[in-house]
């Protein structure tokens, strides 16, 4: 559409009054020439990009405001987080100084108790030494003292034996002597042991009973001796084919009775003396026993069994059973064959001599003497 065409549109639409003067309008300046519609457009269209511009810049600008609030309180937060890590760094330093100091504080304490320990370990081998010393002379002094009382107890039991004949204390001497010889440390003296222990098993040998089961068999056969039975005083009858003479004998012996100052029958009497003698020999025979005399023993033993023969009835189980102990105790009293002690108590005198020449022998060089 041309500019014409727009004023004659203009002049002719009704209401907008009359057309100006001529004459009048000489007088004003003329109206700008308005530009053609492609303008119009175009400047919309440019209006319209700059609107759309701005919108995009605008909204730009509040993401890029809003992301930078987001950064700021990021950052608040890391240099919070920030502060607190130099705040516990600033702790850990200090508490790592702390146990640095206290590290060189226990490093001086470890130090100076090494030098204690070094000092005592010292003082340890002295006494080590002082004490290994002291053990040296003590258990010398023990097997000095053990060697004594070995030597002690193998000369009483041997002069127990020979004395007393007591077999089984001498035995038990010997045991206790191979007992203390036992503890010696020195290996010189198991070749005594040996002879101690041979000893002993001749000795135990050589004791084939018990002397208490003896003494108590004794014992017993005493308490039964009152009431053992006696032979009877009867008579016998008369024989078919006896002599006028013993028959008469046999008459006045009925009417002549002999009694005795006491006026105690002989009966009587008999059976009291038979009962006593029976007891005496008994009581020698545990005499001798306690004695270890074995020789008085058998010598009792037999009174006492030939009086139980002569004097009481053998048809009685007692004075059979009393005739079966006395002759199980002759049998167990039978002799036999001594020992022969001494020769252990030889060699352990002999090894002593030697081993008590053999310090000197060997400090001799050492001291520098002359022999």
């Amino acid at each position: 559409m041309s500019q014409d065409d727009l004023t004659s549109d203009v002049r002719t639409t009704p209401g907008m009054g009359t057309p100006p003067d001529p004459a009048r309008g000489s007088s004003r300046p003329a109206p700008p020439a308005r530009p053609g519609g492609g303008a119009v457009a175009l400047a919309l269209l440019l209006a319209l990009l700059a609107i759309v511009g701005v919108g995009y810049i605008a909204w730009r600008q509040w993401q890029l405001l809003h992301i930078n609030a987001q950064a700021l309180r990021t950052t608040a937060t890391l240099q919070e987080r920030v502060n607190g890590m130099e705040h516990q760094l600033s702790t850990t330093t200090s508490q790592g100084n702390l146990l640095l100091q206290r590290l060189n504080d226990a490093d001086q304490v470890n130090r100076s108790l090494r030098e204690e320990l070094l000092s005592h370990d010292a003082r340890m081998r002295d006494l080590e030494e002082a004490v290994g010393k002291l053990s040296e002379k003590t258990l010398s002094g023990q097997d000095a003292m053990r060697l004594d009382e070995t030597e002690s107890l193998l000369r009483m039991g041997a002069e127990r034996y020979n004395l007393f004949h007591d077999a089984q204390g001498a035995a038990q001497a010997f045991a206790l002597a191979n007992q203390t010889l036992a503890g010696v440390t020195d290996d010189a003296f198991k070749a005594v042991q040996q002879g101690i222990d041979a000893e002993h098993e001749a000795l135990v040998k050589s004791q084939a009973f018990d002397p208490a089961q003896q003494l108590d068999s004794v014992m017993q056969l005493r308490n039964d001796v009152p009431n053992l039975p006696l032979k009877p005083l009867d008579e016998p009858a008369a024989q078919p084919n006896e002599s006028a003479w013993s028959r008469i004998w046999r008459a006045l012996r009925g009417v002549v009775q002999i009694h005795r100052d006491n006026g105690a029958p002989i009966d009587v009497a008999d059976a009291r003396i038979a009962r006593e003698l029976m007891a005496l020999d008994l009581a020698q025979a545990q005499a001798a026993l306690l004695a270890w005399d074995q020789g008085a023993a058998t010598a009792s033993l037999q009174r006492a069994d030939a009086g139980l023969t002569a004097q009481f009835d053998a048809q009685s189980p007692a004075v059979q059973q009393a005739h079966q102990r006395i002759a199980a105790l002759l049998a167990q009293l039978k002799p036999v064959v001594p020992v022969k002690l001494g020769a252990a108590l030889s060699e352990l005198r002999n090894l002593r001599a030697v081993h008590t020449l053999k310090p000197s022998a060997d400090n001799a060089p050492a001291n520098g003497a002359k022999p």
